[in-house]
């Protein structure tokens, strides 16, 4: 009976929502996709409509039952993959946002941090989160929203409103609003979970003055959350798995030996590393966080994200009008040999790790009259590359060994050009499944195990397809690409910090 079933994913990222059928073989049956709007307030902010999220989630939902000829009685389990850190803040009472979601990119509280730091907060956060103090994380958007959107902080303090980040708001959604949870990996992202005993953590629910009344309870990554209301679907299915994003892609790539690594490319780049069952913290300006958790088992990893990485492409396409599609890029950059000393550091959303600088900006740096749109486009390509040789490095460090493979999914990384220029850098083996769907099979798997269409992780082991393998070319020209890429990216920051003297002058 349970091979005549199928497993849903749904795949909520930053800029679509996804809807991805698998089989018992973890073959891909059908998939739906669709795009929603980017919202741009302010210089450095990033948001989203939380109720656009929730309608273009569940029409993709209708649309791939209807291409893949199936029922909604046919899905066995509906597993769920999210953008995280994004903050929605829903009323209770009316079930509707009070503010637009806070994307994980957005920097309007990077002040705020830095108070925060300067005050020596920074170490406490990161014994009790792993993570380091930033505008990326959830805490303070909640913070922000409470402060600043009319009569929010009484809502709260009343117990009438909810935060989730983008798995609990559909899940709400989905439940008809039955269900107010999300998973131990969405959860410690938001600054505010403890990883060490695995719950809310009252000490900085103080420092943040967010009300405990607006979390949702906190389960692990493979059990029955609940099931869909029947006025959502014609039949009632069981969602029973939930994966922030990369952790996701973590499982899905079955990183599930202590030391091994991923790397997704998807609108920013994610690298993690399995380190077991014990919360070691990086000396290297990562972070370490939840990586899944099934039964009483807790499993962690160290992260390292770059925030613009196949969303520089995207800049090509809408902001410079370079190419028409992003599948183009490839082969305007194979029109030249090398990007002619051309180097693009994309911070347009601030820099992330190892450097965590959220006031860096985007910077094109050695231009000359002979540079042209081809050198443009194959310095993006490599940017995406060279910001992940920063994590690795770091990596390598925190983890006292070499890296000698990573395994690669996203995106970004069906394009052949970057994933050998990748390895050539890196210096080591890049691996690409044949499934880059892998984000949304790891909440499929985690679904699946958790009502037994898969008996156990073994099973899944047997599916594992290798695409290709980039072997790295002997080049001796790395280290002085690499020279050359951290003099750039020195030069992004020395523009920020350019701009914030400017600044404190104007001020004075």
């Amino acid at each position: 009976m349970m091979q005549e079933k199928y497993i849903l994913a749904l795949d909520q990222g930053t800029t679509s929502s996804r809807a991805i059928v698998f089989d018992k073989k973890g073959a891909i049956v059908d998939i739906a996709q669709r795009e929603f709007k980017q919202y741009y307030p302010h210089p450095g902010w990033v948001e989203h409509d939380a109720r656009e999220i929730w309608s273009s989630q569940i029409a993709v939902v209708t649309e791939v039952l209807v291409k893949a000829d199936l029922n909604a009685s046919d899905i066995a389990a509906i597993g769920i993959t999210n953008q995280r850190e994004t903050v929605v803040v829903w009323d209770r009472e009316t079930g509707k946002p009070i503010y637009h979601a806070i994307v994980w990119q957005d920097r309007r509280t990077a002040d705020y941090c830095d108070e925060l730091r300067s005050k020596g907060y920074g170490e406490l956060v990161q014994a009790k989160t792993g993570l380091l103090i930033d505008s990326y994380f959830s805490s303070t958007k909640i913070k922000w929203i409470l402060d600043q959107v009319d009569g929010a902080r009484a809502m709260a303090e009343a117990g009438r409103l909810a935060f989730g980040t983008v798995d609990s708001w559909l899940i709400y959604n989905l439940t008809a609003g039955e269900k107010h949870v999300t998973d131990v990996t969405n959860a410690s992202r938001t600054m505010l979970y403890n990883i060490h005993n695995m719950a809310w953590d009252q000490e900085l629910l103080d420092l943040f003055a967010i009300p405990k009344s607006m979390l949702p309870e906190v389960k692990s990554c493979s059990e029955i959350y609940g099931e869909t209301a029947g006025k959502i679907l014609t039949a009632k299915i069981p969602i029973a798995g939930i994966a922030g994003d990369q952790q996701a892609a973590l499982f899905g790539q079955l990183c599930i030996k202590q030391g091994m690594v991923k790397n997704t490319y998807g609108t920013g780049c994610f690298m993690l590393m399995n380190i077991g069952e014990k919360p070691i913290l990086s000396k290297n300006n990562l972070i370490t966080t939840v990586a899944w958790q099934i039964g009483d088992k807790v499993v962690y990893a160290l992260e390292g994200s770059v925030f613009i990485a196949g969303a520089v492409v995207q800049w090509l396409r809408d902001g410079l009008g370079l190419i028409k599609t992003a599948k183009e890029v490839e082969r305007l950059a194979m029109q030249v040999n090398d990007t002619g000393g051309v180097y693009i550091v994309p911070a347009f959303a601030g820099l992330g790790a190892p450097h965590w600088d959220a006031h860096a900006r985007g910077t094109i740096v050695g231009l000359t009259r002979g540079s042209n749109a081809a050198h443009v486009a194959l310095a993006a390509l490599e940017s995406i590359a060279l910001q992940t040789v920063d994590i690795l490095k770091a990596m390598e460090a925190d983890a006292h060994a070499r890296i000698p493979e990573l395994r690669v999914d996203g995106g970004a990384s069906s394009n052949n050009l970057l994933m050998q220029f990748q390895a050539d850098m890196l210096q080591a083996k890049v691996i690409r499944p044949k499934i880059t769907e892998i984000t949304a099979i790891g909440a499929a798997y985690l679904a699946g195990l958790a009502i037994g269409f898969w008996a156990n992780i073994e099973e899944i082991e047997q599916q594992q397809n290798i695409d290709e393998v980039f072997e790295p070319k002997a080049n001796m020209a790395v280290e002085e690409k690499l020279r050359d890429w951290n003099n750039a990216v020195e030069a992004a920051k020395a523009w920020a910090k350019l701009e914030g003297l400017k600044h404190s002058i104007k001020k004075t």
